[in-house]
């Protein structure tokens, strides 16, 4: 009996595991009028299938005065995306049209809102150098992040 308990408390233990590990799959990040995002470093699973983008502005002022989105590139991208973003303008949500250096990306949102994203997790390897950022004109500067991808 002493080893059925043993072994079914192994297996719970197991079964814990794997499910933290599977539900490293999402970045939540929220972004203010003072133009900061809550995180500075947000880590993800390369075992995830999808990665999902959640963000929430918790600001008042509107997408034209200072709109946030979320947008995950390898590190050596951001300054292309953020230029081709600012050439894009803003009915492209300061993103430039299928841009490849782009991994995912929210919407651009203003205060009050909150939108939603996935890509593909296959687009990240583990121990890769990848930042999220905001793509709205001068944010970047501000409003950026690492993100952590382990095994």
């Amino acid at each position: 009996m002493k080893h059925l308990v043993i072994a079914t408390l192994g297996l719970g233990l197991l079964a814990f595991g794997g499910t933290a590990a599977a539900s490293n799959c999402t970045i939540k990040l929220s972004g203010d009028d003072r133009m900061q995002f809550d995180k500075k470093e947000v880590t993800v699973s390369a075992s995830c299938k999808t990665i999902n983008i959640e963000l929430a502005h918790t600001g008042q002022l509107p997408a034209a005065a200072m709109g946030h989105n979320v947008v995950v590139a390898a590190t050596p991208d951001v300054q292309a995306v953020n230029a081709a973003g600012a050439k894009a303008g803003a009915a492209a949500g300061y993103l430039a049209k299928d841009d490849p250096k782009v991994l995912g990306a929210t919407a651009m949102i203003g205060g009050g809102e909150s939108t939603k994203a996935s890509f593909p997790g296959s687009t990240l390897k583990a121990g890769g150098d990848y930042t999220f950022f905001c793509s709205f004109p001068g944010h970047a500067a501000l409003m950026k992040g690492k993100l952590v991808v382990t095994p």
